[in-house]
């Protein structure tokens, strides 16, 4: 997996079809997504329920690229090994949702997984100042996290900061929440280079339609990079 900080584009399957993941899996990807992106929710850590390591292990045949899987679930460590058997490429677990998230992210990382940490909107970027070592992957909340479809809430000061402190690091910045045509050149020139993206990406088409996954994948990139494509 050679880093890169060219925008990439993780379509959330949160905003998905249930019914067809493995479907919607490739379509996406056909579609020109770079990253698929799994919300993990668990009714405790934020209001709301979906998936587990069982939905990962399913849709992983389907996905030839990265499976970002994003677990908004407290307590983390128990379910590290399932996620990461379950073929996810990437980890991100909350520095709010315990009290060892350095242990954490060295169990990840033990794992054979990429180590991520997510920041709710109301966490400072000095939060992960000292665990940047042992993370490939920041992900900095753009809602408050628990459900698609919020309202995207402005966080460039704080991936600017991030993107100060993590200098030549091999790190991503990664923005999960309100991610569209109109936000994304906003965290891109702050910084960001994993854009995540749920209605906006998967809004107008279908399995049997897919071509609109593709113009909104393409508009969000050509949002943030300034080129078109």
């Amino acid at each position: 997996m050679t880093f890169d900080r060219s925008i990439k584009i993780a379509p959330s399957i949160l905003a998905a079809d249930f019914a067809n993941f493995g479907a919607e899996c490739e379509a996406i990807e056909a579609q020109g997504a770079d990253w698929v992106h799994v919300d993990v929710m668990d009714g405790h850590f934020v209001p709301n329920i979906s998936f587990g390591p069982t939905t990962c292990a399913a849709i992983r045949p389907h996905i030839k690229g990265i499976m970002d899987v994003h677990l908004m679930i407290a307590p983390v460590d128990p379910y590290i090994e399932a996620f990461a058997n379950a073929g996810a490429d990437f980890i991100t677990a909350h520095v709010e949702a315990g009290a060892h998230i350095h242990r954490t992210l060295q169990a990840i990382r033990g794992a054979g997984a990429k180590a991520g940490v997510a920041l709710n909107p109301g966490t400072p970027a000095s939060a992960v100042e000292h665990l940047l070592d042992i993370t490939d992957l920041v992900c900095v909340m753009t809602v408050n996290p628990g459900f698609g479809g919020q309202k995207f809430i402005d966080m460039s000061d704080k991936i600017k900061t991030l993107r100060a402190m993590i200098g030549d690091r091999p790190i991503h910045i990664e923005i999960d929440g309100g991610v569209d045509v109109n936000t994304a050149p906003t965290v891109a020139q702050a910084g960001a280079d994993v854009l995540v993206a749920g209605s906006a990406v998967f809004r107008g088409g279908s399995v049997s339609n897919p071509g609109p996954y593709g113009d909104n994948i393409r508009a969000i990139r050509e949002a943030a990079t300034g080129v078109y494509v």
